[in-house]
């Protein structure tokens, strides 16, 4: 069992930034996934990164979010910038343990990530 926390969840303006962390025990030999969900739509996978280090990106936050991982704290930050009132939503962070596809195009689908955090909410509005 991994134990997943998120926190950063915040109101913000259009135009602003925020910083989401999650931290996972262990986190350095799992896939580490962002998925987001906003009201009346399905989750929806945002971000993710290998423990080699590869990190792909939804075309939604393409350009605007930045993943990075900090092996040393089992944490994983996901900076995000230029938000939209369609970030708005619920954050969430997961675990997986299978390798990264080298695929810029593919983000892996929630159903292969096995341990899940509670989501922090985000709420982007003027």
């Amino acid at each position: 069992q991994v134990h997943v926390v998120e926190s950063g969840g915040a109101s913000v303006q259009p135009g602003g930034s925020l910083t989401l962390s999650c931290t996972a025990e262990r986190s350095t030999y799992y896939t580490i996934g962002w998925f987001r969900q906003s009201p009346g739509k399905e989750r929806e996978g945002i971000s993710c990164t290998a423990h080699t280090g590869l990190t792909i990106y939804g075309d939604s936050v393409k350009g605007r979010f930045a993943i990075s991982r900090d092996n040393a704290n089992n944490t994983v930050v996901l900076q995000m910038n230029r938000l939209k009132p369609e970030d708005t939503g619920v954050y969430y962070c997961a675990a997986g343990a299978f390798d990264l596809r080298p695929d810029p195009t593919f983000l892996p689908p929630a159903r292969q990530y096995q341990f899940w955090g509670q989501g922090t909410r985000v709420t982007v509005s003027s």
